[in-house]
């Protein structure tokens, strides 16, 4: 009974805050940013544009995962003991490293690189070349979201609040999801990344247990050797889809083909697996 203790900090509501402003300050950059170079750039060039997007977006959780491998050989009270009585080593099970601190050099790196977007003017001039009427306007006209021609008065800006209340944010969402090509890709997406977040996640707790590496080690190979790769495909297969002028359909054909290539290698996995390791209690007796 002496050894049972409540967790007393608080701390987590803080970390739970600092995901949220995160998330909402990262999320407009993706859909926003793709739907300007639909807009306004060339339509051969908008694969290879959105592949560098996607590739340069995969850089990050690398950087991140080098930078969690050196943070994980600090210990996690550095600053506030002295090291050289530190007597245990990043290989020992009781070892915790600085995770702390990766959060705060993210953070600071996140605020430097937001304050360039200020200086950014509130309008962009079109470009020559590009296509006049993109994706925006002619789905929302397809669809019947806008009706006939818009006129001035319905082309000014309305409120959040105003656009929630009408129908128009409603019809328009029920007439996007009823797209079957649209919904189909946007269930694909969520398996996708669903699975990838665990593997990212789970595999280098994997390699602790089962290969016996630490946590340091642990991230700088996940860093090196699994998310390169993902962000060479993505640039490659903007490249591809340029090259051969890929329509809607050809580029549907395309990302089934890779999905299920990918789906079968991926099945090498359960060919893979070490010895459970000996728990008292649940690998083995307490005996």
């Amino acid at each position: 009974a002496g050894c049972e203790k409540e967790p007393t900090s608080y701390m987590w509501i803080y970390i739970l805050l600092g995901n949220m402003l995160r998330g909402i300050g990262e999320t407009p950059i993706t859909p926003l940013g793709i739907s300007y170079l639909d807009d306004f750039a060339k339509e051969e060039n908008v694969p290879v544009y959105v592949g560098i997007l996607h590739t340069i977006a995969m850089m990050g959780p690398m950087f991140g995962f080098l930078l969690g491998s050196l943070c994980a050989k600090l210990y996690v009270d550095i600053g506030f003991v002295d090291p050289g009585s530190i007597t245990i080593t990043p290989q020992d099970s009781r070892w915790v490293g600085a995770w702390w601190l990766g959060f705060l050099i993210g953070g600071a790196l996140s605020f430097l690189s937001a304050i360039p977007f200020c200086f950014l003017p509130k309008s962009l001039k079109k470009p020559e070349g590009a296509k006049k009427d993109k994706a925006s306007h002619g789905l929302l006209e397809n669809t019947g979201a806008m009706g006939n021609k818009l006129s001035p008065e319905k082309t000014k800006p309305r409120k959040w609040s105003a656009m929630l209340k009408g129908k128009y944010f409603y019809n328009s969402l029920k007439k996007v999801l009823g797209n079957r090509m649209y919904f189909t890709f946007l269930c694909c997406s969520l398996l996708q990344f669903s699975s990838f977040i665990g593997f990212v996640t789970y595999k280098p707790k994997y390699m602790e247990q089962q290969y016996g590496q630490s946590t340091s080690k642990s991230n700088f190979l996940i860093g090196i050797t699994s998310l390169p790769p993902v962000g060479l495909g993505i640039f490659l297969g903007g490249l591809i889809m340029k090259k051969y002028k890929m329509g809607i359909i050809a580029a549907t054909k395309f990302s089934f083909a890779m999905s299920f290539l990918s789906y079968a290698i991926s099945l090498l996995h359960f060919f893979v697996g070490c010895d459970n390791h000996m728990v008292a209690g649940m690998t083995v007796s307490y005996e």
